[in-house]
């Protein structure tokens, strides 16, 4: 399978400029289009990371699940870990409860070591995802192997409707060789849940069925997405900037871009290289209670999980 690079690479030249993009002018001798072009969503706010500790003092750039935006139902949380220095991120994240939601891990470099109250134990490298439901309730860990000397990876949240917060909790543990990853409009594309171009997701039988992409758009290069207009949808910045929506609003570097209404998303790279994580899903509609580990619908049902924990019936 090519990879992200070999792909670009592959393109002839001139044509990571033109591809995806649409031409104001149809070719001569051809009529033009009576359809009209999808709307495109636009930026409604952007938020930039901040910096916070969590787990045993692991070093993280939070967006989503703070102060700036607390939620964008399904969504709860995205944290970023990234760095070159294991003193950021060794101490990890020891085992620990979750009741009512879901939790993705997905890397980018390094690894890390996860085991769980059921029997559980893997180890996830770059390119990899795990997409745990914690349902009823699960007790587990996560441990950067820090002897690698660095960590690039991202966990999101993802809420559960009522109905499925006692489910059974499961994994998902996905290899890199598993994700597929393609040429598309306008940039090379992994595709780790839903679909796109013709391609579907390797993670499975998620309640709030969403896409979640990790894009590549070249210097020069516009990306086009149609995605339903009934989706919450946003655009975390792994690398570089690029121009969002209709405004052409810059995203940069650990900055999440909130996007409103409509059929598209249309992202322009100018002279930088930008790479993305886009999320997508259609909301829930139900009350969110959360209190660290734990995501209900109550604050009763939160009391309920943190004796459930102490008494030694999680996990």
């Amino acid at each position: 399978m090519l990879r992200r690079r070999d792909l670009l690479a592959a393109l002839p030249s001139g044509a990571l400029a033109m591809l995806g993009c649409r031409s104001e002018t149809p070719p001569r001798g051809e009529p033009a289009s009576s359809a009209p072009a999808p709307e495109a969503r636009d930026v409604l706010s952007v938020v930039a990371a901040s910096t916070t500790k969590d787990g045993a003092g692991v070093k993280l750039s939070r967006t989503l699940g703070g102060k700036g935006l607390p939620l964008l139902d399904p969504f709860l949380l995205l944290d970023e870990i990234h760095s070159d220095d294991p003193r950021d991120f060794q101490a990890g994240f020891p085992r620990h409860p979750h009741r009512g939601f879901e939790t993705v891990t997905y890397m980018i470099d390094g690894a890390i070591e996860h085991r769980d109250s059921v029997g559980n134990h893997g180890r996830l490298e770059g390119g990899a995802i795990q997409w745990m439901t914690a349902g009823r309730g699960i007790l587990h860990s996560e441990m950067p192997d820090a002897s690698v000397g660095r960590i690039f990876g991202l966990q999101l949240w993802v809420n559960l409707p009522k109905r499925l917060k006692w489910t059974e909790p499961r994994y998902q543990d996905i290899g890199p060789a598993n994700v597929p990853e393609l040429s598309a409009e306008g940039g090379v594309v992994r595709v780790a849940a839903g679909s796109a171009f013709g391609s579907r997701g390797p993670v499975e039988g998620i309640a709030v069925a969403p896409t979640m992409l990790d894009v590549t758009v070249p210097p020069g290069a516009t990306f086009t997405l149609e995605l339903p207009a009934t989706q919450a949808a946003f655009a975390y910045l792994l690398e570089g900037a690029l121009e969002l929506g209709a405004s052409r609003r810059r995203v940069a570097r650990r900055e999440l871009a909130v996007l409103g209404g409509g059929a598209t998303i249309v992202a322009r790279a100018a002279s930088e290289q930008g790479r993305m994580l886009i999320l997508a899903a259609d909301p829930i509609g139900e009350p969110v209670a959360r209190r660290g580990p734990f995501v209900m619908n109550t604050e009763a049902e939160l009391d309920q999980a943190f004796d459930d924990y102490r008494n030694g019936r999680i996990g």
